[in-house]
């Protein structure tokens, strides 16, 4: 953990709709799109299977990352102050493991549920994120920590 400016001027990333609602919007609408659930069936077995892989991997990859948080003392939420630079443990690998185990979590619902739309939508859900919530975030860390973030940023890559 990398200690930051407790008196910096940008108090947030300005990202202010919560990144698992960026996810779960498109999802919730391709699984009513075309998944065998919206009808109460369940999809086949080997999409089944290899959606459980990927909900596991993500579920993993989120109770790595997340807890983190809390004993860095630093706020999950993009909304609010980010008070230290996590960079150990899976933050040593990828810079945003919550934003990947939260695709991951996406891939393996939309997998197990045998919706092709839903698949399709991650790929919007993963421009937002991109986009709107990381850059935001990676602007706003930049400012906040310089040198220090810049040098994480060059060690760790944005996804794996």
């Amino acid at each position: 953990m990398i200690p930051g400016d407790e008196n910096s001027q940008n108090d947030h990333a300005g990202v202010r709709f919560p990144p698992p609602l960026i996810y779960l919007l498109p999802l919730l609408a391709g699984l009513m799109f075309d998944s065998p659930w919206s009808a109460g069936r369940l999809a086949a077995t080997g999409w089944m299977v290899a959606g459980a892989v990927l909900f596991l991997a993500g579920a993993a990859l989120l109770l790595a990352g997340a807890p983190k948080h809390r004993r860095a003392g630093t706020s999950i939420e993009p909304w609010k102050p980010t008070t230290a630079i996590i960079d150990d443990g899976v933050y040593g690998y990828s810079r945003n493991p919550l934003y990947l185990a939260m695709a991951l979590v996406y891939a393996g619902v939309a997998v197990a549920g045998g919706s092709i739309a839903a698949l399709v939508l991650l790929i919007p859900a993963l421009l937002v994120i991109r986009y709107y919530v990381i850059a935001r975030e990676e602007a706003y860390l930049d400012a906040r920590f310089g040198a220090t973030y810049q040098a994480y940023k060059a060690k760790v890559r944005r996804w794996l």
